[in-house]
């Protein structure tokens, strides 16, 4: 019988050996496709190009639905200011704009009046606009794929990371001591979205990971008290997990950047099981978390970035010293996020090439 890219997914992240492992070559930014594609690539899906895996993607959209206009609001020559499809007042570099963050200048939320208004236009569990079409056959394809089944919400999927796309970091953060009643209110609209709209998800095709992003961390701490955050989230990550676990979903999983040693403890407990990328910039070290968290946690990434973008023996180096979670299990090998236009197209080509062929696989 085969044994399909999905079957050693699912090894994998249960801790047991899968021959061959799986083996993701993750993404690039906007402005890094662009740089590859007169370094050599042609263009196809990195899987094609280096016989690596996949995930088939079962992810609806889980934000303001119908979206925002598109609103040009000033421009000069260097930067356009501009209403985004979230509704965020934003300013940002005309050129290269992949590689900058923009200038946050005004968020949907201000008051719960506000809020109130965007559920009632826009945070709708509805599935008008949210599951791209032709819906049914894209999901009847999911088993044919033969590739692990993945929901992931993207910026609208947790319960910091959507808050503050709705708010903004400081009014958020500032939100969960003066509104309290409105960080809870937000907080359980993104549970029963998220619970609502994968509903519709598992009508068609069975998921074998669902995956939260919070990104709330920077490269010291967490960007909010844990304990707080705990306090607050705990009831709404557990009314969403433990309905995935009631649907059959055994895999949960979490997008967070930055160093989340502090957060850690508090998604275990939550009932998440596994997390990426595990920024190496931010201190975090997956051989250690490995040490310290065993098989209650898998993980995926953890090889440096800037590392690879170095080459020869650094990036060796870098492959080398993850080999032994690969042996342990529940472990898959990735960058420390997706690719940056520093890393060059054959430096990107070394590293899967090696990191294959020390797994055997090439």
């Amino acid at each position: 019988m085969t044994c399909t890219a999905r079957d050693r997914f699912l090894q994998t992240l249960a801790f047991q050996p899968a021959h061959p492992p799986f083996v993701v070559s993750g993404w690039m930014w906007t402005e890094t496709a662009e740089q590859w594609r007169g370094q050599g690539w042609d263009g196809r899906p990195l899987p094609e190009v280096f016989g690596t895996d996949g995930y088939f993607e079962l992810s609806p959209y889980y934000g303001p639905q119908p979206p925002f206009a598109y609103e040009v609001v000033e421009e000069d020559e260097a930067t356009r200011v501009y209403v985004n499809h979230e509704g965020i007042l934003l300013r940002e570099f005309k050129e290269h704009a992949d590689q900058s963050m923009p200038q946050f200048l005004r968020f949907p939320v201000e008051t719960e009046a506000d809020f109130e208004q965007l559920c009632a236009e826009r945070l709708q569990p509805s599935l008008s606009g949210r599951l791209p079409a032709p819906w049914r056959g894209h999901a009847a394809y999911a088993e044919e794929s033969g590739l692990p089944r993945r929901v992931w919400p993207g910026r609208w999927g947790g319960f910091f990371g959507a808050l503050r796309n709705l708010m903004g970091l400081e009014n958020l953060c500032l939100a969960f001591y003066d509104q309290p009643a409105l960080v809870d209110r937000m907080m359980g609209r993104s549970a029963e979205l998220m619970i609502r709209v994968t509903e519709a998800v598992m009508e068609h095709a069975t998921v074998d990971v669902f995956w939260f992003w919070e990104d709330m961390a920077h490269n010291h701490a967490s960007l909010i008290d844990p304990r707080l955050f705990r306090r607050v989230a705990m009831p709404h990550y557990r009314r969403v997990i433990d309905w995935l676990r009631s649907r059959g979903v055994e895999h949960i999983g979490l997008d967070s950047d930055g160093d989340i040693t502090e957060l850690i403890p508090l998604w275990l407990d939550a009932g998440i099981n596994f997390l990426w990328p595990f920024e190496v910039a931010a201190g975090m070290d997956v051989v250690a978390v490995r040490r310290e968290y065993g098989h209650a946690l898998a993980m995926g990434g953890g090889i440096d970035k800037r590392a690879v973008a170095r080459g020869g023996d650094a990036m060796r180096t870098e492959v080398d010293q993850v080999m032994p979670l690969m042996d342990d299990g529940g472990y898959l090998p990735e960058l420390d996020h997706g690719a940056p236009p520093d890393i060059s197209y054959g430096a990107f080509r070394d590293y899967i090439e090696y990191l294959l062929r020390r797994l055997e696989r090439g």
